[in-house]
């Protein structure tokens, strides 16, 4: 014990010439601020170094614990490691697996592009459509002639003209109408989505929306887009094809990406041929003639419409068998989360830009799905209200920012109160001046 009252560490060895290390309880409330004090000196990183930095000086028991539980309890810290919590895995949606269904009952839409086409001596664009069955996982390719909504509903009749009218048509919504193609994604914004739906939305079709920023909604037709950009990799050696020749193509990659095997082998016999999106627009994986299932002798069918649907109906049960099975697995987000709430301070999370320029809002409303779990919101922000998923909202655990009053501490022959305590934004300095 020193003349001021300070318990000092006897050691043979001096850390610093001339003064023997301070020793301080960890659970002190003085030696927290301290703790604090170095945490936000060295930015709050660099933890060994803070922890070697307290060593020279101050002998404290447990003090990589203590430093760790005042890392957490730490508002920047919180806010800089803050990360979206994705709700569990949501089911599979009833278009994913509607069974005997026509193909292109269920139907999503994307556009990719933009493509280069030579027309005379000069060079213009144009954009792949793509329409991809939710259920058999069958595409149908269309050629966009330019990015207005015009150019869009001619694209969608040209599809209803050739695979009939869909039940329901999904598509992304605003800012990521096409993964990363920045001149799509500000076009789409001037795209008359009204108009849209109501060209569209019927007794017999709906137009439906997924919420913005989610493509992990649109997986079904965003990974066909990749699959659809290397065929035509493969396809197209002329970076500048012609109108003729790029339509051709788009025909060709509809075809090969058509015939993928859906499973890697079949269920029943591994020299069977495997399952295809064109067994249930073709009759085969090639289109070159169905194969037919033995029918008996006894049974006669009246019309030629029966032998077409029995045919279809054997794809239908082995989609159901070799197929199905393979999709329903959960690869992720398998545990259950807490459900974000309205009043929620959030980070509205942005890929494409540094944490520090996320913006801050407060979720005003929760939209539920049919299994309960909340998989979007609405956050108003200082720039407007946004709809985005929960994996794109990370919430913030904001506490109090109001100072616990001071406990009488003391220190050697000095007494600390409540009347005497420094104001919250010196007590670190304070407290290590008195040390």
């Amino acid at each position: 014990m020193d003349s001021d009252g300070v318990l000092r560490l006897d050691e043979r060895a001096k850390m610093i010439k001339g003064s023997d290390r301070v020793v301080l309880p960890c659970g002190s409330h003085i030696t927290q601020l301290i703790i604090k004090e170095f945490h936000r000196r060295f930015l709050h990183a660099n933890h060994e170094t803070v922890v070697n930095e307290l060593r020279q000086r101050f002998w404290i028991p447990k003090l990589r614990s203590t430093l760790a539980r005042i890392r957490r309890s730490c508002q920047q810290c919180k806010n800089r490691q803050a990360a979206p919590k994705p709700p569990r895995m949501a089911e599979l949606p009833y278009p994913r697996v509607a069974a005997f269904h026509r193909p292109f009952s269920y139907t999503g839409v994307d556009y990719f592009g933009p493509l280069m086409v030579r027309v005379r001596r000069s060079s213009e664009k144009r954009y792949g459509v793509l329409f991809t069955c939710l259920s058999t996982r069958a595409i149908h390719l269309e050629v966009a002639y330019s990015l207005t909504t015009d150019s869009c509903i001619l694209a969608v009749r040209s599809f209803m003209a050739r695979r009939g009218c869909p039940v329901e048509l999904w598509s992304d919504n605003g800012t990521n109408f096409q993964g990363a193609c920045t001149e799509l994604r500000r076009a789409f914004e001037d795209v008359d989505k009204d108009l849209l739906s109501r060209e569209f939305t019927g007794p017999q079709m709906t137009w439906k929306f997924i919420p913005p920023a989610s493509p992990h909604m649109g997986g079904a037709w965003e990974r066909l887009v990749r699959s659809v950009k290397t065929a035509l990799e493969s396809i197209l050696l002329d970076k500048r094809p012609s109108d003729e020749l790029l339509r051709a193509a788009l025909m060709e990659a509809e075809a090969i990406v058509n015939s993928r095997p859906l499973t890697y082998i079949p269920l029943e016999d591994e020299n069977e041929e495997s399952l295809t999106p064109n067994h249930f627009l073709l009759g085969s994986s090639t289109g070159r003639g169905p194969t037919m299932e033995p029918i008996p002798e006894g049974v006669q069918l009246k019309k030629s419409w029966r032998e077409s649907q029995q045919l279809a109906d054997s794809f239908w049960r082995r989609w159901l068998q070799e197929y199905l099975p393979v999709i329903t697995r959960r690869t992720k987000w398998c545990e259950k989360a807490k459900p974000l709430v309205e009043g929620d301070i959030v980070y509205v999370c942005d890929p494409g830009q540094p944490r520090s320029q996320w913006p801050k809002g407060r979720i005003l409303k929760v939209n539920l799905s049919s299994d309960g779990q909340v998989r979007s919101a609405a956050v108003r922000t200082q720039s407007g209200v946004y709809t985005r998923p929960a994996t794109k909202l990370a919430v913030l655990s904001i506490e109090s920012s109001l100072v616990d009053p001071w406990r009488n501490i003391q220190v050697g022959s000095v007494t600390i109160d409540s009347k005497t305590a420094p104001a919250a934004s010196g007590n670190a300095e304070v407290a290590e001046s008195i040390v």
